[in-house]
């Protein structure tokens, strides 16, 4: 595909709060694969998290998905998979396929091998519903949804930009972003899903040292990356990583609109 469509970024920028802005500040090619790369991943996980789809329909779509980005992903095969769920599914799922075209050909394998991995988890998790009992339970998911993630955008630094990365810095790095996100949304998932993401005598203080200790991890990600590109796109979602944490130390539910409008702001000044 010679032109990224507009329609994508108009999607990311409906689906994506924290990814949005980062990726804007890429070069053309990366940022046309880390945007499909993210529509791919949204739409995979629109059907892990729907509340309505009953948790072994999940495990067998999300099955069925990994398998097909493993042999060339097929349009029809992916409407046949999510016929049983289509009528409850966002735009961004039913149109995954769309996404995958939209990234630069290159950059195509990398994708599907991390969307691969990452249904394939998502699959793995829907079937045990979520239920995490150990430290060894957390960092499994935190890799599926999130640490896989960060070794993607390490193979497109380093294909595209000549950026090498430590690969158990980029999994922390992903797996800290997603630490916060578990913390921010604990009461929620609880309430509207019935799922806990927290180990089995672990209390919020444990939650927030192993917030602290990936966020340590990926501030040590940060060092390693010379690109400047590179930099602003991994700083932003960082920085708001770091400063919802404190937020939620705090007490407070979120940042507020003003704190985010400033982070971006800074991170966008040497």
């Amino acid at each position: 595909m010679s032109r990224f469509p507009k329609d994508a970024m108009r999607m990311l920028k409906e689906t994506s709060r924290t990814f949005y802005i980062p990726i804007t500040f890429l070069q053309k090619e990366l940022k046309q694969s880390v945007a499909a790369a993210y529509l791919v991943f949204r739409a995979i996980d629109e059907i892990e998290d729907h509340e309505e789809v009953d948790n072994e329909v999940k495990h067998t779509i999300l099955m069925q998905v990994s398998d097909l980005f493993k042999h060339g992903f097929n349009r029809e095969e992916y409407k046949e998979i999510i016929e049983p769920v289509k009528d409850r599914m966002p735009e961004v799922t039913l149109r995954l396929e769309e996404w995958l075209e939209a990234c630069p050909k290159d950059a195509r394998p990398i994708i599907s091998n991390a969307a691969c991995e990452m249904a394939f988890g998502m699959a793995t998790w829907s079937k045990a519903n979520w239920e995490i009992r150990t430290r060894e339970d957390l960092d499994n998911y935190t890799y599926y949804v999130a640490g896989l993630v960060g070794v993607m955008l390490s193979d497109l630094w380093e294909y595209y930009g000549g950026e090498k990365t430590d690969r158990d810095l980029a999994i922390s790095y992903g797996r800290g972003l997603q630490a916060v996100n578990i913390l921010r949304n604990e009461q929620e998932d609880l309430e509207e899903r019935g799922v806990s993401f927290v180990p089995d005598g672990w209390t919020r203080t444990e939650l927030f040292a192993y917030a602290d200790e990936n966020l340590a991890k990926a501030d040590e990600y940060m060092k390693s990356l010379s690109k400047k590109s590179i930099i602003l796109f991994c700083r932003l979602p960082l920085s708001l990583a770091h400063k919802t944490l404190n937020a939620l130390k705090e007490g407070r539910e979120k940042m507020s609109r003003a704190e985010v409008e400033q982070t971006v702001k800074e991170v966008q000044i040497d």
